[in-house]
């Protein structure tokens, strides 16, 4: 009797069902019930319901932006977009009152254009262009007693208290040693953690995830550790101990990289150094005894001694490097302003615009009804057209199905809840549900539906359910629409960007490589260390460049068919990247213990730059040739 085999679903369909997974954030559930709700109770006993509900939706927004890390990264995180959704307010405020429709929607498109073009620089500036827009539209589709300044400084007062709660509130794991720099403590154990399972993978088919979640691991923590307060003249003796420690775990990760590279397996007891370095950074304690891999290869020799000296440093608890390269104004103006902000930027106007200028024909229609408020349907487009949210069908079947789940159950429950009392609970609820739905688009989506739709009834607006679906399912045509249209240039372009920037930095890393070795016979200046600090500097731009290039493919792979043809083959040119990244890696490691780079080692470099000549030529790119040393 033969089996049915299930069929594979489409890969658009399978990323909408697709849902993160982990622990549940008890502290950000915490801040989440104290943030929108207990805002809105203050307003409401004061006589200042409207600007509650303006501080309550940025509570809300900035909730979103509350994920896990360190406290110094949760001030630009949530910070920073909060600024830029108060300055939408006030363009969409003065403008929505000053001006016409006609004129109303040209700026509500150039304010588009702008924060598309600001999204592809980076996460936050994506985040700060999010709540721009949304802030614009509802300044001009929210109708308010109050100055657009004042819905400003409510505004900021309500994503300010959400941050206030972030930096106060302990978390848990924090009694360890000082509060402050938990999340900093985790990121960088976790980084040791993550070097402990990728030595325990060598050798085996899961050697390249384990590599991957490395990379994933030294950008969170270098992430965790950037920011102000961390520079040498201001740090406490904990940020500089954690600095330390996370520069000690640098040469720990090129050794597993290399051991990885070389497919060769290793004796357990490799890991348990490593694991017991990550105990000592949780509990901040001392390492104690560290168990010795054997010393018969050039990696396992470097992983040695890589152990030696950060038993050294978790002694003595000495300053470090993060080994970052910061972007200048130049690097953001060229994101900005390149192939993916100018696609993007494009398709966010008119996205932006579009849906502003029906939103207000319907507004003025005999049959919209006695809604007054217009800015859903626009800001609803904002969040369908943001990438970094998923793919577009995953993106628009999401937020369609939540949409109507969520008006749908707050209808239901509209109709039993007590007024105000019990709107202002569900708003504290769904509050404390956020850092949970961001998980999934969808998830997101319906709390969010809830919790806004619960802020406008409580603002005097009458109960809303169908005409939110209306307008939901009206946003998702326009984006669907827009996103197909042909625009001005080649598309893919922000693949296409990512994968450019990758290739330049995997390039740079060999180059200086290679001139490393040559060092001996041309003169080249400088002492080991200062060639070692600039290599890992070298190192995690590559890696870090790599996994953002590869969360753009798998992005644009899960696209309607349309559209993931474009990008065709970028997944392979990634790949070759990284395999010539990890080589480099092992060269440097060789390089380290005899003072040159073997004959395999040059074979495999000189093969997957022969590959990578080929296929980034099919793909468009054009990567700076780098000549193998004789």
């Amino acid at each position: 009797m033969s089996r049915r085999i299930a069929p594979h679903l489409p890969p658009w369909l399978a990323h909408a069902l697709r849902a993160q997974r982990g622990p549940v954030p008890w502290s950000a559930v915490t801040r989440g019930a104290l943030s929108a709700g207990p805002l809105l109770l203050v307003a409401v006993q004061t006589g200042l319901t409207s600007l509650g509900v303006v501080a309550a939706v940025a509570a809300m927004l900035a909730g979103i932006n509350d994920r896990p890390g360190s406290r110094r990264v949760s001030v630009k995180r949530i910070g920073v977009p909060a600024l830029g959704g108060a300055l939408g307010l006030v363009v969409g405020t003065y403008t929505g009152q000053e001006t016409g429709a006609v004129v109303l929607t040209v700026v509500l498109t150039a304010v588009g254009l702008v924060a598309g073009g600001m999204s592809a620089v980076g996460p936050v500036a994506s985040a700060v262009g999010t709540q721009l827009l949304v802030g614009a539209a509802i300044g001009a589709g929210m109708p308010l007693p109050e100055p657009g300044w004042e819905r400003a400084l409510a505004y900021l007062a309500g994503a300010g208290w959400l941050l206030v709660l972030r930096l106060a509130l302990p978390t848990p794991g924090s009694l360890a040693g000082d509060f402050r720099f938990d999340g900093e403590r985790e990121a960088v154990a976790g980084v040791y953690e993550a070097v402990a399972e990728l030595l325990d993978a060598v050798g085996g088919p899961d050697a390249i995830r384990r590599r991957a979640a490395l990379t994933a691991a030294l950008d969170h923590a270098q992430d965790a550790l950037a920011g102000p307060r961390l520079r040498r003249y201001a740090a406490s003796s904990t940020e500089r101990r954690l600095h330390a420690q996370y520069a000690a775990a640098l040469p720990l990760a090129e050794a597993a990289t290399a051991l990885a590279w070389a497919e060769e397996t290793v004796a357990e007891r490799a890991s348990a150094g490593p694991r017991r370095l990550a105990a000592a950074v949780r509990g901040n304690s001392h390492t104690g005894p560290l168990p010795a891999p054997s010393r018969s290869a050039p990696a396992l020799r470097a992983l040695d001694d890589a152990l030696l000296q950060a038993a050294e440093v978790f002694d003595q608890g000495g300053g470090g490097d993060l080994h970052t390269r910061p972007r200048s104004a130049g690097d953001r103006l060229r994101a900005a302003f390149g192939s993916a902000g100018r696609e993007y930027g494009l398709r966010v106007a008119l996205c932006f615009g579009a849906s502003s200028a029906v939103a207000q024909a319907l507004h003025r229609s005999q049959w919209y009804g006695q809604h007054e408020h217009w800015y859903w349907l626009p800001a609803t487009a904002v969040f369908l057209v943001k990438p970094d949210l998923g793919p577009l069908a995953s993106r628009v079947l999401n937020r369609a199905a939540g949409t109507v789940f969520g008006a749908l159950l707050f209808a239901a429950l509209a109709a039993v809840l007590p007024r105000p009392e019990g709107l202002i609970a569900l708003v504290a609820l769904s509050g404390a549900l956020i850092p949970v739905a961001t998980r999934h688009f969808a998830a997101q989506t319906a709390v969010a539906t809830v919790l806004v739709l619960a802020l406008v009834m409580v603002g005097g607006e009458p109960q809303a359910s169908a005409g939110r679906i209306g307008e939901t399912l009206l946003a998702c045509a326009i984006v669907l629409i827009v996103g197909h249209l042909p625009m001005p240039g080649q598309r893919g372009g922000g693949v296409r960007a990512r994968l450019t920037a990758a290739s330049e930095a995997a390039y740079a890393y060999l180059t200086h490589v290679l001139a490393e070795a040559e060092a001996p016979r041309i003169g080249t200046s400088g002492t080991p260390s200062d060639h070692r600090a600039t290599r890992w500097t070298l190192r995690r731009e590559a890696y870090r460049t790599l996994a953002e290039a590869r969360s753009a493919i798998s992005l644009s792979a899960h696209e309607l068919p349309a559209l993931a043809r474009h990008t065709e083959g970028a997944d392979e040119v990634a790949h070759l990247l990284e395999r010539l990244v990890d080589t480099t890696t092992a060269c440097a490691v060789h390089l380290d213990d005899t003072g040159r780079i073997g004959p395999r080692h040059r074979e495999r470099l000189a093969s997957v730059l022969t590959e990578l000549a080929g296929r980034g030529e099919r793909m468009g790119l054009r990567p700076p040739g780098t000549p193998l040393a004789g």
